[in-house]
C-alpha cells in the first residue's frame, strides 16, 4: 500500500475519532434530557475506533494516535521512519474534526466554546482532579491500550476480532478516566480540539502529550519483556 494511501486512512480514521468522540460531548452529552451522559460518550470514542479499525485498518494499521504508532514502532511492528508521517497525519485528521465541529456547534444561539471536549487537570479536570493525578492516569490507561492492541493482534488470537477488543477497551478507559482528564490517551485528539477551547486547553496540553507517548512506549516494553512472543 503506497504511503499516500495510508496517511489519507489515517487522516480519515482520526478524523472520525475526534468528530464521533468529541463531537458526542460537545453536542449531544451537554443536553441531559437525551440521556447520552458520559456513558454515551465513552461508547462513542470506542465506536469510531471499532468502525474504522474495520473500515480502513487493512490500509494504514488503524492507529488514528500517535501514541499508539509510537507503541507500535517500538514494539517492532511499525516503522519508526514512519513515525513522523503517521504523527503528522492523524493531527491534521483531528483538526480538521475539531474545526468542522466548531462550525457546526457554533451554529446554537447561545454557544460558547468553553473547554470544547478538551483535555485537563486541576481547576479543568472534570471532577477536579491533581495534575499528578492526571499524569499518572493517562500514562497507566496509555500503556494498557498498547498491551491490549499488541495482544489482541498477534497470531495467537483469531483473525478479525482485534478491532471489537480494541474498541471496548477504549470504552472502558473512558469510563474509567473522564472524571480525572476527559480523558486523552491520545495526543492528536487532544490537540484538534484545544485549538478552538479556551485559553487553558493549550496551555495544558502539554501533559496530554507526555504523558500518552510515554504510556504507550511503556505498553510496547511491557508487551515484549511479559506477553511477547514475536
Amino acid at each position: 500500500m503506497t504511503m499516500s494511501k495510508r496517511l489519507g486512512a489515517e487522516f480519515i480514521g482520526t478524523f472520525w475519532l475526534v468528530f464521533g468522540g468529541c463531537g458526542s460531548a460537545v453536542l449531544a452529552a451537554a443536553f441531559p434530557e437525551l440521556g447520552i451522559g458520559f456513558v454515551g460518550v465513552s461508547l462513542a470514542f470506542g465506536l469510531t475506533v471499532l468502525t474504522m479499525a474495520y473500515a480502513v485498518g487493512g490500509i494504514s494499521g488503524g492507529h488514528f494516535n500517535p501514541a499508539v504508532s509510537l507503541g507500535l514502532a517500538v514494539a517492532g511492528r511499525f516503522k519508526m521512519a514512519d513515525l513522523s508521517l503517521y504523527v503528522a497525519a492523524q493531527v491534521a485528521g483531528a483538526v480538521a474534526a475539531a474545526a468542522l465541529l466548531y462550525v457546526i456547534a457554533s451554529g446554537k444561539a447561545d454557544f460558547a466554546a468553553g473547554g470544547f471536549a478538551s483535555n485537563g487537570y486541576g481547576a479543568h479536570s472534570p471532577g477536579g482532579y491533581s495534575m499528578m493525578s492526571a499524569f499518572v492516569i493517562e500514562v497507566v490507561l496509555t500503556a494498557l491500550f498498547l498491551v491490549i492492541i499488541l495482544g489482541a493482534t498477534t497470531k495467537r488470537v483469531p483473525a478479525g476480532f482485534a478491532p471489537i477488543a480494541i474498541g471496548l477497551a477504549l470504552v472502558l478507559i473512558h469510563l474509567i478516566s473522564i472524571p480525572v482528564t476527559n480523558t486523552s490517551v491520545n495526543p492528536a485528539r487532544s490537540t484538534g480540539v484545544a485549538l478552538f477551547a479556551e485559553p487553558w486547553a493549550l496551555q495544558q496540553l502539554w501533559l496530554f502529550w507526555v504523558a500518552p507517548l510515554i504510556g504507550g512506549a511503556l505498553g510496547a516494553v511491557i508487551h515484549k519483556a511479559v506477553l511477547g512472543d514475536e
